[in-house]
């Protein structure tokens, strides 16, 4: 049932008129490959806090960043560059709180994550492994001018957006790998993550 409201002018004081339509509205469904309800539906939640959770349908919404890839070891992932160091946080009553900025990357990293673990059959796998193992992260930056940007200047928020994502704490992260590369037509990051490799000596 739709409804909207019409405003009827009289000579003095205006009324509102409620206008009632009960046309069926048409029903949104996903593609017939993302149509099983328990790959389409994701937990939503902030960190590791399980307080006032819902549930989203996300397996059918698009990747708005790029490519991703599950596997039962593997998450790879392409996201949009996080703000500069300079604009990740900004000062409100003296305490320095997370910018505009840096609220909207967090939540884009959390959707374009939550759409990739929904879409792969691996989901429950790499969930287990990233939430057991010890994990190795890897980000590639893209910047339009790699002169003018750190490459570690993206690193924490990147990562904290991408624990809070997956729900994990980021002392799960032992290894950390950086690199820093041009392209002024599609800025970007490309992030891997994975649990460390063995070593020869723990074999």
């Amino acid at each position: 049932m739709n409804s909207r409201f019409r405003t009827h002018r009289t000579s003095k004081f205006p009324a509102a008129v409620r206008i009632v339509s009960y046309r069926r509205t048409a029903s949104r469904t996903p593609p017939a490959e993302f149509a099983s309800p328990e790959s389409a539906t994701t937990p939503i939640g902030s960190g590791n806090r399980r307080t006032n959770r819902r549930t989203l349908n996300v397996a059918w919404f698009p990747l708005q960043s790029g490519s991703a890839l599950v596997t039962p070891d593997r998450l790879s992932i392409t996201l949009p560059p996080p703000p500069s160091i300079n604009h990740q946080y900004a000062t409100l009553n003296g305490r320095r709180i997370l910018s505009a900025a840096g609220r909207q990357f967090k939540q884009t990293v959390t959707r374009e994550v939550l759409v990739a673990l929904a879409r792969s059959p691996h989901r429950n796998a790499f969930r287990r492994a990233a939430q057991d193992a010890a994990l190795s992260l890897a980000i590639r930056f893209f910047f339009v001018s790699p002169l003018r940007r750190d490459v570690d200047g993206g690193l924490k928020i990147a990562q904290d957006a991408l624990c809070e994502a997956l729900e994990i704490n980021d002392n799960r992260i032992h290894e950390i790998h950086l690199y820093k590369g041009q392209d002024t037509s599609r800025p970007r990051i490309e992030v891997t993550l994975s649990p460390v490799a063995a070593s020869p000596s723990d074999e």
